[in-house]
């Protein structure tokens, strides 16, 4: 089973690039800054994670450098030869859900819990994308 969950701050605000062809498909990059558990030391790993398609898009509208996101996803390992001819090893979290570990209260705005945070589950087969509270309209599918 490859199967990963993390919890993390964003390193930059995400970057999302479209797929060319007849129908273009957004892909949205970005790195979660993911605490280490240990004694004493306190540490970080980086982690790259790659969301598509209206998940892509979600990313870019409403996530923000260091605003902490929990996703879960799984881990896709690949290599390309870089333009020197070195091989370069790649590993990502290729994600199926992503949203919101903060409250709004959390995140600067008035408390009102980790239940109403934006979720995103790229699985849903509802195609219903759960928006925060307070999000302008502008750009929604519907009115």
């Amino acid at each position: 089973m490859n199967q990963v969950v993390l919890m993390g701050r964003l390193t930059r605000d995400p970057e999302v690039r479209y797929s060319s062809g007849e129908k273009a498909l957004a892909i949205a990059r970005y790195t979660l800054a993911v605490d280490r558990r240990g004694k004493g030391e306190k540490a970080a790993d980086f982690i790259p994670c790659v969301a598509f398609d209206r998940a892509a898009e979600f990313a870019e509208k409403y996530f923000r450098q260091g605003m902490r996101v929990l996703v879960s996803g799984r881990i896709q390992t690949g290599s390309y030869t870089n333009r020197e001819g070195q091989k370069v090893y790649t590993t990502e979290v290729i994600l199926t859900e992503q949203e919101f570990a903060d409250s709004k209260g959390e995140a600067g705005k008035s408390s009102t819990g980790a239940a109403e945070s934006g979720r995103i589950n790229m699985q849903e087969s509802d195609d219903f994308m759960h928006i925060p509270e307070g999000a302008d309209d502008e750009g929604l599918p519907f009115n």
